[in-house]
């Protein structure tokens, strides 16, 4: 006799802390979500502590962050997340319906999805989007739209179609091994540095932001969502200010992550122009995070991008030298990023997929 397996969609509150009991079902959310990400990345790249992933959930001013603990036979296989970003009539909401391969095909994740899309509808969102890794090769591959990288079609890409999500962009994990790598990113600095002359000098600082900084790293974090290449995808125009710098700041400093921001100051103006950030969470021998990078639009052309992730890499070995490589994000179309990269010694790892539907 066969039994149909118990499904379970649990939502989750926040704890204060994960030491206390109510915190267990968040642990076992966090020891699920590194199983899923060894299984989808083909390592621990992405892997964070309990304590790690949860302070970036206590921070519900910029955007409502809900979570729920998918089950079957109450054993932990999956989470569902749902972010609705509160910039001012924003339409977006965030999905991410992640299961480990064992518990697929059970159509627990078709419920998950059917759940986040009711609970974006209700919130007035009629713009839902997400992303999906897809390692291997297929037979069968799905083209962006872009013209720029195509995925496998396979289970995941599947599934997404056939809930009437539609594939908008290809991103590219890129990876760096970092032990060998100093003398080839000291020449590619000293080369963008001869082409950026003198009205650029790099900068850099450990979070919490230093108060000179702070006006002009709310103008570059902003300029995120609008200068960076977005195909067919809905982002919203973020807003920052100092209060928003400083909750970003108070995030990573509480988690206990080594943060570091390298940037490209002009000097005839003062004005910072490019960015990029470094991440490294309490293990200093795990894989480093390169976060946010951004040239501003009208200062592009001097090698300003090569510059700052040069030095900044540069400055980050000096202070973590048993991290043994870095892990970067680009969409395929963003070609002169990726062109850096390559130079700097990138090379990919995984593709993921960026998927958009229209609830209206």
């Amino acid at each position: 006799m066969t039994t149909t397996p118990e499904l379970e969609i649990r939502e989750i509150a926040f704890p204060a802390s994960v030491d206390l009991p109510d915190a267990a079902d968040f642990v076992s959310l966090t020891a699920t979500r590194n199983e899923m990400y060894r299984e989808r990345y083909r390592s621990d790249d992405m892997r964070l502590t309990p304590h790690e992933l949860l302070v970036q959930y206590h921070n519900q001013t910029d955007a409502v962050r809900r979570l729920w603990l998918l089950l079957i036979d109450d054993e932990p296989v999956g989470r569902l997340g749902l972010d609705l970003p509160n910039e001012p009539g924003s339409r977006v909401a965030l999905i991410s319906v992640e299961l480990l391969a064992r518990a697929q095909g059970k159509g627990l994740g078709a419920a998950a999805l059917s759940l986040a899309e009711r609970e974006a509808a209700a919130a007035g969102r009629t713009r839902v989007q997400g992303w999906t890794a897809h390692p291997g090769s297929a037979p069968e591959r799905l083209a962006a739209p872009t013209g720029f990288g195509s995925i496998p079609l396979d289970r995941a890409a599947r599934f997404l179609l056939g809930h009437g999500y539609a594939l908008e962009q290809i991103e590219r994990k890129s990876v760096l091994t970092l032990p060998g790598s100093q003398a080839r990113l000291r020449a590619l600095l000293d080369e963008a540095c001869a082409a950026a002359g003198p009205d650029y000098e790099f900068v850099s600082w450990e979070l919490p932001t230093p108060t000179e900084f702070v006006d002009g790293y709310a103008l570059v974090k902003s300029r995120m969502s609008t200068d960076i290449p977005s195909a067919g995808m809905e982002f919203d125009a973020e807003v920052w200010d100092a209060a928003r710098v400083e909750r970003h700041d108070r995030t990573f400093v509480a988690g206990g992550f080594d943060f570091q921001v390298g940037a490209v100051r002009h000097v005839p103006s003062g004005q910072l122009v490019a960015f990029s950030e470094l991440m490294l969470g309490s293990d200093k021998r795990g894989t480093t995070s390169q976060e946010d990078t951004l040239v501003l639009r009208e200062h592009r052309g001097h090698r300003l991008g090569m510059l700052v992730k040069c030095a900044n890499l540069l400055a980050w070995r000096e202070r973590f030298p048993d991290s043994p490589r870095v892990t970067t994000f680009n969409a395929e179309e963003n070609r002169p990023m990726l062109d850096i990269n390559e130079r700097m010694g990138f090379v990919p790892d995984v593709y993921e997929g960026a998927w958009q539907k229209d609830l209206a």
